[in-house]
């Protein structure tokens, strides 16, 4: 399984950080690639969730995500039109000035043959992308 870890510091409060990470059905309007993102089910901090990708082909998947309010959000696959496993999380850690240190690990495995560069595009070239979108939005909410 392909995976990928990076961190990233946010001016915004953790919990600032937390409420846009959980504003899953906002992901379209400012995560990259993303064209649909619509919660199926919520029990307290546990979603499901049907998200819509877009790199090189649209794909569609279904994650389980477990938050803890302003420290984590962590997730694993349910089902996916070409992922056999998608997993991966955010660990979020207030820094002493009052900004985030958010750190994003994810491992992916798609299904049949796929060209490495398509597993590679989807973790380690989007990865940054991503962050800095998940930044921009934090900040500009604060």
């Amino acid at each position: 399984m392909k995976g990928a870890s990076h961190s990233i510091e946010i001016n915004a409060s953790p919990e600032e950080v937390y409420e846009v990470l959980v504003d899953f059905e906002a992901y379209p309007g400012f995560v990259p690639n993303q064209t649909g993102a619509r919660v199926l089910s919520r029990e307290g901090d546990v979603w499901r969730v049907r998200f819509e990708l877009s790199v090189v082909k649209k794909l569609a998947y279904t994650l389980e995500l477990r938050g803890t309010p302003s420290l984590s959000l962590r997730w694993t696959l349910i089902e996916g039109d070409m992922m056999k496993a998608n997993e991966g999380g955010w660990l979020l850690l207030a820094l002493p000035d009052g900004r985030t240190r958010a750190t994003y690990d994810i491992a992916v495995e798609l299904k049949g043959f796929i060209p490495s560069s398509v597993t590679n595009s989807l973790v380690s070239t989007t990865l940054p992308a991503n962050l800095k979108a998940f930044k921009d939005e934090a900040e500009r909410r604060t």
